[in-house]
């Protein structure tokens, strides 16, 4: 097979850093290639380099054999190049195939005119041809995620594409759409189109592509085949070490209830209800687990149960007590931590140091104040503590929470929550943009407070995550659980199912006794 793309020596620099290091990428003519690493490890840079959105600092680019320079993605995109974002680009009152043609609109009568019915029958004509299932007279609201991921990739092919590259393509899908989407590419392939995605999921790269390169810290570590590559051997080039990837057995036995939501409605900041009359109880000694896609009133709901949003109805009760007015700090002293979704705006002061974000929540306890102020040498050995703990880099307290990579921002943010001694620990996100041997570590603590008889509320779209940690899992859509069920019986098939919405018959999965648990 023919090289459809060759980079040659790509490094791309940016003040204080270097994103891509002499990366060397070669990906063959109708094949599945997977871009592995973890966030940060300088994947995307890579890729919009190749697709024109920067301009490397050192190498070059080859096109089927031929070197190119591109100013722009109208420079790559005439070259055959087309990119898929994570976040569509669509306009979504519009039709599919408005959508698909916008900007490249085929005219009649000298240019005076769109050609409706000729662009109407192109994207029809393509979207056969690809075995796509695409009806162009739906407007995009309208459609699933999945197919509107199937209208960006139209959009690329309507321009001509051969080289398709996908930036995390699988992060708003259930997993049946996750299968269809790669079906998508087996059609591609057959027809020699070129995939490159973009990925940090071990399961998508072994499952999806033929080949896989592995970035990390900016540099090619390697590409391998999947043929003849193991999971673990991924992991190590992605880690640089040895990981476990299963985690260990640990049993422990549920308690009293630690955390109790009936009839909750929340609604979001647009004052539309996004949590429609969700009820769960967390026991102490148990992982209670959330799953969805994103934006299903996840968010919403934990932001109630951790006090930085009024619930309009419903009652929450935290051992014991009532929740109502009670305040974010007050929840805190009472035992309950809270790992945020948004480590920015949530979990740090981003410029202050690591001393005084150790010590956020927490300032008033005992241990850190002395004479009405705060004893920043205790606050200073606490933050030590946390960064040696949780192998924070660099391991300097004078850092700044800002001048920290997002993978050890979340580290110092965990490390500090658990370092609280809580009674209930509400984790969302917990592992995400962290590498995998930081998310190994924070997974066994996690497993460590519920074997001390601790209570967790795990919220993560990482399905295999949140089914491999937690007791008893509900999955959330649109606001709602639509069902709660045993993580260790259901299937995959079965979650993807509630995430879109739809219900299983009772004889299909192994639901938990607890019927209080569903939403109303």
């Amino acid at each position: 097979m023919e090289p459809a793309v060759t980079l040659d020596g790509i490094t791309k620099r940016f003040p204080g850093v270097v994103a891509n290091d002499d990366v060397d990428l070669v990906v063959e003519r109708g094949s599945v290639h997977a871009l592995l690493g973890e966030n940060g490890a300088g994947k995307t840079t890579l890729m919009n380099v190749l697709y024109g959105l920067y301009r490397p600092t050192e190498g070059r680019v080859v096109i089927d054999g031929e070197p190119r320079t591109f100013d722009s993605p109208r420079d790559a995109i005439n070259a055959g190049i087309g990119m898929i974002h994570q976040h569509f680009m669509l306009v979504e009152p519009m039709r599919i195939w408005e959508n698909i043609v916008l900007g490249n609109e085929p005219t009649e009568w000298f240019g005076l005119r769109v050609d409706d019915e000729g662009a109407h029958e192109a994207v029809r004509e393509l979207s056969e041809r690809y075995g796509f299932g695409v009806d162009p007279d739906d407007r995009v609201a309208d459609v699933s995620v999945g197919v509107q991921q199937r209208v960006e990739i139209l959009k690329a092919l309507y321009r001509g594409a051969d080289v398709l590259i996908l930036d995390e393509p699988t992060a708003v899908l259930t997993p049946q759409e996750v299968e269809e989407l790669f079906g998508v590419f087996e059609e591609l392939t057959a027809q020699n189109k070129t995939i490159i995605f973009i990925t940090h999921k071990l399961g998508e790269a072994m499952h999806a592509a033929d080949e896989v390169t592995v970035l990390r810290d900016g540099v090619n570590v390697g590409t391998v085949d999947t043929d003849t590559v193991t999971r673990e051997q991924l992991a190590e080039m992605m880690v640089g070490r040895e990981v476990l990837l299963e985690r260990s057995e640990s049993t422990s036995t549920p308690g009293d209830p630690a955390l109790s939501v009936e009839g909750l409605h929340v609604e979001d900041d647009r004052g539309v209800e996004a949590v429609s009359g969700v009820s769960a109880t967390v026991r102490e000694g148990e992982v209670f687990g959330i799953a969805g896609v994103d934006g299903n009133g996840q968010s919403q709901l934990v932001e109630a149960i951790t006090g930085l949003r009024r619930p309009t109805a419903g009652a929450i009760r935290f051992q014991g007590d009532s929740m109502v007015g009670v305040s974010r700090r007050e929840r805190i002293d009472r035992g309950m931590a809270y790992i945020p979704e948004d480590r920015h705006a949530r979990g740090l002061v981003m410029p202050y140091d690591l001393v005084q974000n150790g010590v956020l929540g927490s300032q008033h306890d005992d241990g850190f104040t002395g004479g009405g102020r705060i004893d920043w040498e205790a606050a200073g050995e606490h933050a030590d503590a946390i960064i040696e703990e949780y192998d924070v880099r660099p391991p300097n307290r004078a850092s700044t929470a800002e001048s920290l990579s997002g993978g050890n921002q979340q580290k110092f943010i965990v490390g500090r929550e658990f370092e609280r001694d809580p009674d209930l620990v509400v984790a969302t996100h917990p592992t995400r943009g962290v590498d995998i041997g930081s998310t190994e570590f924070i997974h066994e603590r996690l497993l460590e407070l519920r074997s001390a008889g601790k209570a967790v509320l795990l919220v993560s779209s990482k399905l295999d995550e949140v089914q491999a940690l937690s007791d008893r899992l509900a999955v959330m859509h649109e606001g709602e659980f639509t069902g709660v069920v045993d993580p260790a019986t259901v299937t995959e098939e079965q979650l993807g199912l509630l995430m879109a919405g739809e219900s299983l018959d009772d004889d299909a999965v192994d639901h938990v006794a607890l019927d209080e648990e569903v939403s109303a």
